[in-house]
């Protein structure tokens, strides 16, 4: 049987794809909480950070944070720039549904397939100074597509030239699909501001880039569980290595750093297991990025 070189590209492509999809799904256990890879881009010519960023489903504060030495916006052509697409796992009294961790501004999407458990992961943007996300537990009461926005009082005194209500459309900011909590007027949803993801910009809701809010809705049912957490400092296992991601306190809390990860060492029976000094580096430099801290 003769196979046209058309129908090749195309198997060829299908390929690519699926394997661009499945890298998204994350297996994981109770002995294995670190999930994805790092790895290194070379910067095309006229390419930002925040475009970067968006290929590899990462937010502005995990790319910048990772490479503080580059421009965000004029990196410059051919430069080494850090994927930081490893992440250790929240830690939430159930790893089920959505948890969301303001502190590194991503949200995990726990869900079975085949009678195992599973994670997603994607990048957000959240409430600003001010206009904090609330943390908690909560559940998601409607699917909304093509949301219109209503525009909250405090809002309109800011901007008194908004209408009332913004229709659907390429101007409404909660872009084509959102998901409404269990609280009051919090919703996640799209953007049609994809650059404010992985900022602290909203008033409070939760904004996702609009291929990610698209696969979130998908997946996503009526009823499924968000839990909201602050944690800068997170500790997990991969491949028997201890790995610890720390990130910096923009909530205010005033963390002591290593009392944080030295009490989650010790409640993982992982304290004797580390090197201090590489422990101290990591809560020192709070770059976002899981690091080995094996002895």
């Amino acid at each position: 049987m003769k196979i046209s070189v058309s129908f090749l590209f195309l198997l060829s492509f299908l390929f690519v794809i699926a394997s661009s999809v499945s890298s998204e799904l994350y297996s994981f256990s109770n002995d294995e909480t670190v999930i994805g890879v790092v790895r290194t881009y070379k910067v095309k010519a006229k390419e930002s950070l925040i475009e970067i960023a968006r290929k590899f489903g990462l937010g502005y504060n995990e790319i910048t944070d990772a490479n503080l030495t580059l421009d965000p916006f004029i990196p410059g052509k051919d430069a080494s720039v850090i994927i930081p697409a490893l992440w250790v796992l929240p830690d939430a009294p159930l790893r089920e549904g959505i948890v969301i961790n303001l502190s590194e501004m991503r949200l995990f999407y726990f869900l079975k397939q085949k009678g195992e458990w599973k994670v997603r992961t994607f990048p957000i943007g959240i409430g600003d100074e001010g206009n904090n996300t609330p943390v908690g537990n909560f559940v998601v009461i409607q699917k909304i597509e093509r949301p219109s926005w209503h525009v909250p009082k405090s809002i309109k005194k800011e901007r008194p030239e908004l209408p009332d209500v913004v229709p659907p459309g390429p101007n409404n900011p909660l872009g084509s699909h959102a998901l409404r909590l269990s609280l009051g007027s919090y919703l996640i949803h799209g953007t049609n501001r994809p650059w404010a993801v992985g900022r602290r910009v909203t008033h409070g809701c939760i904004r996702l880039y609009p291929e990610d809010m698209l696969k979130l809705f998908n997946m996503a049912s009526n009823g499924v569980k968000v839990t909201i957490v602050i944690q800068p400092v997170k500790v997990g296992v991969k491949n028997n290595r201890v790995y610890v991601e720390v990130h910096k306190d923009d909530y205010g809390e005033n963390i002591n750093y290593f009392k944080e990860a030295a009490g989650l060492l010790k409640e993982k029976n992982l304290f004797d297991k580390i090197d201090a000094e590489k422990l101290y580096n990591a809560l020192e430099e709070k770059s976002g990025v899981p690091g080995d801290i094996s002895k």
